[in-house]
């Protein structure tokens, strides 16, 4: 499949799912073969402004393509996903990867057994800001992010940790290189039934401590990771694209790409502090998310967020979840 074009569906064109099927009829090395969503008309609306086909029958839909995106409410990833691979298929699913986390890894052996594989639609991987941050050498001691956004109906069918704060937990797990040992969590309910305020504390095997808080009942957004090492401090704003590092040098002459260094004494000996600003790359997350899926259908890539992945931030929001559940109760 490495120089062919891949035939591609969506399976669900809401709010997102649009998207996927306006990227996929742009992309030179995808075929956007046709949509299927349960709502036909909507189907239709979306395949005649892409210039493609809508299916009534899910099982029509996956005669005709290589690979699908899965755009649908999260409690039917994990039937449609099956679905999908049984019949061969490799599968996009937006994130959460499933409901429950014996979806995931029920998922993932099916995968294995029909030699495909399952990517995860964690699209903050690919925020600009947050890849200004790859020429440098990250290694956390410690990190704090935010999320906070204000109240929409969109996505209250979940609790905030598996609609807002499972980006940061995929963002968290991608920067710290060890496993998770300790996690400590408490939110609230206030405006629904569910979770709508939540904050946990998580330390790694590797002495790392993350600070994560997601709130949908804050007045303005806010999506900003800060990342403290030794000798380095970052903040990197998501909702701007701005990345802004601060590092300690022995040297201001090896650090010309600086905005400014400030001097100061430590121990007896004068050190700087070098303030970079990056440039931020202008990229579309949603596009180069799905470029990277359809070569790694064609085998020229990996999948960015793997199902693994997907699994993994699954885990650890499920047990953030839980931990709140009881803290209520």
């Amino acid at each position: 499949m490495r120089n062919e074009i891949i035939k591609v569906g969506v399976i669900g064109v809401g709010h997102l799912g649009q998207h996927h099927a306006k990227h996929y009829a742009s992309l030179p090395d995808a075929d956007l073969v046709g949509i299927f969503d349960t709502d036909t008309s909507r189907a239709s609306s979306i395949a005649s402004q892409n210039k493609t086909n809508s299916f009534s029958k899910l099982s029509s839909l996956l005669s005709h393509v290589d690979a699908v995106s899965i755009v649908t409410p999260t409690q039917y990833h994990s039937d449609v996903a099956e679905i999908c691979i049984k019949a061969g298929k490799h599968v996009f699913i937006e994130k959460p990867i499933t409901k429950t986390l014996g979806e995931a890894d029920h998922l993932l052996q099916l995968a294995i057994q029909n030699k495909t594989f399952i990517q995860v639609g964690h699209i903050e991987r690919l925020n600009p800001a947050l890849l200004a941050l790859q020429p440098y050498n990250v290694n956390p001691k410690f990190i704090e992010i935010q999320r906070l956004a204000p109240y929409t109906i969109r996505g209250t069918d979940v609790p905030v940790v598996l609609d807002l704060m499972i980006h940061d937990i995929d963002i968290l797990l991608s920067l710290v290189n060890s496993p998770v040992k300790t996690i400590r969590a408490s939110g609230l309910s206030i405006l629904t039934n569910s979770v709508d305020i939540a904050h946990a504390r998580i330390r790694f095997n590797n002495g790392t401590v993350a600070s994560i808080l997601s709130s949908r009942i804050a007045k303005d957004k806010v999506r900003r990771v800060k990342v403290f090492q030794k000798n380095l401090y970052a903040t990197i704003d998501l909702l701007l694209g701005l990345t802004e590092v601060y590092k300690i040098v022995d040297n201001p002459d090896n650090n010309q790409d600086a905005v400014m260094t400030v001097p100061f004494e430590y121990e007896g000996s004068e050190r700087f502090i070098a303030y970079d600003k990056p440039p931020i790359p202008q990229t579309d997350a949603l596009q180069m998310e799905l470029e990277n899926f359809i070569k790694s259908v064609q085998g020229k890539e990996t999948p960015i967020v793997s199902g693994k992945a997907g699994r993994d931030a699954l885990k650890v929001a499920i047990e953030i979840q839980n931990l709140i559940i009881q803290d209520i109760h």
